[in-house]
């Protein structure tokens, strides 16, 4: 644990010189300057706030070397991202697993806001999506769980007619699960006919530039989502896997600000690296919210690229969909790559 502690101490040292003239501005969007760490944000009607940057589960269940991996969750924490994220599926449960074995050293798990997945619809696998994950996470309760890639139509049905959020609610009232949503990337309507089948305390989407222009999720979810006090959270603000900076449609910091600057409680960030952890600390300890001629020029930018769905092809093919999901609903690979 000496080396963990260390490295962290290193890092900190390192990331917090680089940034010395960096402080955090004044609340922005529901964000609470705490004077250390990072901004929080209410998460909607639940009473807790969260980091407005949580650590990405697959990401980090991506990262080879597992010391390195425990390393980037421990720097994260000191540097105050505490909303963490993960899904029973990510990497056959090895995402779960490599966290749960960091959030065990040092009490580090008092420290985080704990959100994970559920990649089941009826009672049966909710129940067992449930305990394999705690018992991975090494925690005897989630902060938050969701219903992971609500992406088909038939799925909102599904999750109530087939007894999945009977079973959440049985494990609420357990204390295994605090707080209950829902995630999805494939079609706002999808979103909007799962929002008032229940009380939901948060909804997890694709907020980026080029959302704005193609199958919105921030102008068709996000609006129904806080006028529910559901607390929107945000990924995907790269386009997947780096996307939209690849493809230069904008830069690292442009996307993260422009994501920051939508009404949602946290995004989710995919940090693979130190040096990406760093990046995104900064950024996110720098913002502020895009002025109106800032977001005009912006989006005057990245329109044309945006506007036909070729960065955001998670909505309109099943191509990257779980293979957990896709199987649930009968697919083959055959179907799924045409």
């Amino acid at each position: 644990m000496n080396d963990q502690g260390n490295t962290r101490r290193e890092f900190l040292q390192t990331s917090l010189a680089g940034a010395a003239a960096l402080s955090l501005g004044p609340a922005v969007l529901g964000a609470d300057d705490t004077g250390k760490g990072l901004p929080m944000r209410p998460l909607g009607k639940t009473g807790e706030k969260v980091s407005i940057l949580c650590l990405g589960g697959w990401h980090i269940g991506s990262v080879k070397d597992e010391k390195e991996a425990i390393k980037i969750m421990h720097a994260a924490i000191d540097e105050g991202i505490t909303f963490f994220d993960n899904a029973w599926d990510y990497h056959d449960g090895g995402s779960e697993t490599i966290m749960g074995k960091a959030l065990a050293m040092d009490g580090l798990r008092k420290r985080v806001f704990l959100m994970t997945k559920n990649c089941d619809r009826d009672a049966k696998g909710t129940r067992k999506c449930l305990e394999e994950s705690l018992k991975r996470l090494q925690t005897d309760h989630l902060d938050l769980w969701q219903f992971h890639e609500i992406n088909y139509d038939n799925d909102p049905d599904w999750v109530f007619d087939k007894g999945g959020m009977e079973e959440a609610l049985k494990a609420q009232k357990e204390g295994k699960v605090r707080f209950i949503g829902f995630t999805g990337h494939k079609d706002p309507h999808i979103h909007l006919k799962m929002l008032p089948k229940h009380k939901w305390d948060t909804v997890q989407m694709p907020i980026n530039a080029c959302d704005y222009f193609y199958r919105s999720f921030v102008h068709q979810v996000v609006p129904e989502a806080v006028k529910r006090d559901i607390a929107p959270i945000g990924m995907k603000s790269l386009g997947g896997d780096g996307r939209l900076v690849k493809a230069k449609v904008c830069t690292v910091e442009e996307a993260l600000r422009y994501s920051l600057s939508q009404p949602i409680a946290s995004l989710v960030s995919g940090i693979d690296s130190i040096k990406v952890l760093e990046q995104n600390v900064v950024i996110a300890r720098n913002f502020k919210p895009l002025e109106k001629d800032e977001m005009d020029k912006f989006l005057a930018k990245v329109k044309d690229a945006a506007g036909d769905g070729r960065h955001e092809r998670f909505k309109s093919t099943q191509l990257f969909d779980g293979p957990y999901h896709q199987a649930q609903h009968g697919l083959t690979k055959k179907d799924v790559e045409g």
